[in-house]
């Protein structure tokens, strides 16, 4: 191991030690995120760990802040994706009950999608969830919402464009998960 590389560890180290009971304390007051403020504050200082060697950090909170303010927004997208799905699935077919070993298979599924739609705008990826995940069709999407055919259309080929340029590039994670398939 280099001297920039132990100089960066320690300069996170001190971090660490600084500010990590503060950012704890703060992401214990946004709603929902206070059983995960260990875990979020913890990633945190791991994403920070892993940037960039010999960075200089005038703000440190204010950096902590932003890392950990994403981490909480990706922790509530999965969420919102997961609950989308089983909310549709209880709706198509209430009788069903699908294995852990199946809800794990979705699950890392709708990882994988949400690590190829993750940099697209917040609009590009309610519409390619409402599409595949609620199937909705492009009208019923464009009346939800309050957007044009034409943008749903253009949206959706972004979506579907950035997923073929991730799948490429991406390793596959899990195998293809169909209704059918569970």
């Amino acid at each position: 191991m280099s001297g920039a590389d132990t100089s960066h560890q320690d300069y996170v180290g001190l971090l660490y030690r600084t500010h990590h009971a503060w950012l704890q304390a703060l992401l214990r007051r946004y709603p929902g995120s206070s059983s995960y403020a260990e875990d979020i504050a913890a990633d945190t200082f791991t994403q920070l760990l892993t940037a960039g060697q010999g960075m200089s950090i005038r703000e440190p909170r204010a950096l902590l802040t932003t890392i950990a303010r994403r981490l909480i927004y990706q922790r509530w997208r999965r969420r919102d994706v997961e609950q989308a799905y089983l909310m549709k699935m209880q709706h198509e077919a209430p009788a069903y009950s699908p294995s852990p070993e199946a809800l794990t298979q979705v699950d890392q599924a709708l990882q994988v999608v949400e690590a190829q739609l993750q940099g697209l705008p917040q609009k590009v990826r309610n519409t390619f969830l409402l599409s595949r995940v609620n199937g909705l069709t492009y009208p019923e999407i464009a009346a939800q919402l309050g957007i044009s055919r034409r943008s749903v259309s253009d949206y959706m080929s972004l979506a579907l464009g950035r997923c073929l340029i991730n799948d490429a590039v991406l390793p596959k994670k899990s195998p293809s998960i169909t209704r059918d398939s569970l």
